[in-house]
């Protein structure tokens, strides 16, 4: 197993690398946009490495944390998620991010992933939440509780309000995906209102 690569950037896009070690060998290495983002502006770098075989390939998955490599393989576990699917949820959200949407259960935003359906988002769900549970401080779960709680009084008043659901529900998402700023019910409905007006 290739534990990490250590080298030369000689080329960069936001999903692949080529990695030239000291032995001139260059190695190309797949990568999220989360750990292109973290190198983008580096000439050398150590990656942590994945390596995955089949039958006609073998595949090297780069990845900034230890986090992410992690996170990465408890996603490839999950029945349905291959590695390039794993990749393009990486790419989608920042680890913490997939972390506070397994623990908050929020198959919704899982769902808009591309490549994922609502059957795969709750299996993500179903299967991870508690491997991650010890990742999962009680601050996070709170803030994520006091946030839904929150977003479903503001769904709930602008449905009686005469608001079509799946407008709703995309325009909350939306609002709240976009801040890391708390937000109370009664900022949220103005916030949709502004938005829909």
């Amino acid at each position: 197993m290739i534990a990490y690569i250590k080298g030369k950037i000689t080329f960069k896009c936001p999903t692949d690398i080529y990695v030239e070690t000291s032995s001139g060998v260059a190695y190309q290495v797949h990568i999220s946009l989360h750990t292109f983002s973290q190198l983008e502006q580096l000439e050398e770098v150590k990656i942590l490495t994945t390596l995955i075989v089949k039958e006609d390939s073998h595949t090297l998955y780069g990845f900034m944390t230890e986090q992410e490599k992690n996170l990465f393989g408890k996603l490839i576990s999950v029945s349905g998620i291959g590695p390039n699917t794993s990749r393009v949820i990486l790419s989608s959200m920042t680890p913490d991010d997939v972390i506070r949407t397994i623990a908050s259960e929020d198959h919704i935003r899982f769902s808009k992933v591309k490549g994922i359906g609502p059957k795969t988002a709750k299996r993500i769900i179903l299967d991870l939440k508690d491997k991650l549970a010890k990742e999962i401080s009680t601050s996070d779960v709170n803030m994520i509780t006091q946030n839904n709680s929150e977003r479903n009084e503001a769904l709930s008043a602008l449905l009686t309000l005469g608001f079509p659901k799946n407008t709703v529900e995309k325009t909350l998402n939306s609002i709240i995906n976009s801040t890391d700023q708390d937000m109370d019910a009664e900022t949220l409905i103005k916030s949709v209102l502004k938005k829909l007006s």
